[in-house]
């Protein structure tokens, strides 16, 4: 079977049946929307049974309508412009109350990261960073807040972090100009794909750094250049990129990360509780009566 499952569709177009026919048409003209359709609403958009649909999946190869679904959302997740998205989004909520609907949507990601995520894959990646001599994050875009996050606290840990900033793309390089092979790049990318987190981990890795990449999916462009990657679903609710799940992973990253290096963790956290105390850092919660 061709890769791209659009190919397929039309290299087999001859052998559909009138019904099949309806819908790789809707597929080939809308596969955007296509993308996120149940089969039964597929089905009744182009006026044919949901059995239709399924068939329709396992004739161009698919073990099931899931996993066609999942090719089609694969090859374009990264390819949906902003006003793509808030259709696809749009279309997919529709008269649904709205709140209920992302909040669900998003225990739904967190629930299939979890199921999803190799153990092996992750145990690599914090070793990997605690051996590592230096420590670069690197997250554009709406990814900048994760990487934002996963620095901050990487910083309480560790001597040597670098949150490299992605104003410019020259400016990232100036930033990653000393990563070397005793250093570790953590990449962070989600759909659409920032080009200069990936190009920011070639460089990496062509100096022989370790490379991280945490994003959504084996298909993700930063999986080829990374030695270790974790996944976490992501999903878009209207143009806004739902990173519940990224962040809950990442948040597991630093948490075993932490217990490892426990006694250095300790110390810095009795060291930053008495400045904060001095300092006034935080505000007293005023007690109920």
């Amino acid at each position: 079977m061709p890769r791209d499952i659009l190919t397929a569709i039309q290299n087999q177009m001859p052998s559909f049946s009138k019904g099949q026919r309806l819908i790789a048409r809707f597929i080939l003209d809308f596969y955007d929307k296509a993308a996120f359709m149940t089969a039964s609403r597929l089905g009744k958009t182009v006026n044919v049974s949901e059995s239709t649909v399924v068939r329709f999946a396992a004739e161009l190869g698919y073990d099931g309508y899931p996993s066609m679904q999942k090719a089609l959302q694969e090859m374009i997740r990264g390819k949906l412009t902003s006003i793509q998205r808030m259709e696809v989004a749009n279309d997919r909520i529709g008269d649904q109350d709205v709140l209920s609907t992302v909040l669900q949507a998003d225990m739904e990601k967190i629930r299939l990261t979890l199921e999803e995520t190799d153990r092996e894959d992750f145990d690599q990646a914090v070793d990997a960073i605690l051996s590592a001599r230096r420590i670069y994050i690197v997250g554009a875009r709406s990814a900048a807040a994760l990487a934002e996050f996963l620095g901050f606290y990487f910083r309480l840990i560790f001597d040597e972090v670098v949150l490299v900033q992605t104003t410019s793309v020259s400016g990232t390089f100036e930033q990653m100009l000393r990563v070397g092979e005793k250093d570790v790049v953590i990449g962070i990318s989600f759909p659409r794909y920032s080009s200069q987190t990936v190009q920011a981990m070639r460089f990496a890795r062509d100096r022989g750094a370790r490379v991280l990449a945490i994003t959504d999916s084996a298909a993700s462009p930063l999986t080829g250049t990374a030695s270790v990657t974790l996944t976490a679903k992501s999903d878009m609710a209207s143009f806004v990129d739902s990173l519940v799940a990224p962040l809950s992973l990442i948040n597991a990253l630093i948490v075993a990360v932490g217990r490892r290096k426990k006694t250095d963790v300790s110390r810095t956290f009795s060291t930053l509780e008495r400045i904060w105390s001095d300092y006034g850092v935080y505000e007293q919660a005023e007690e109920e009566n």
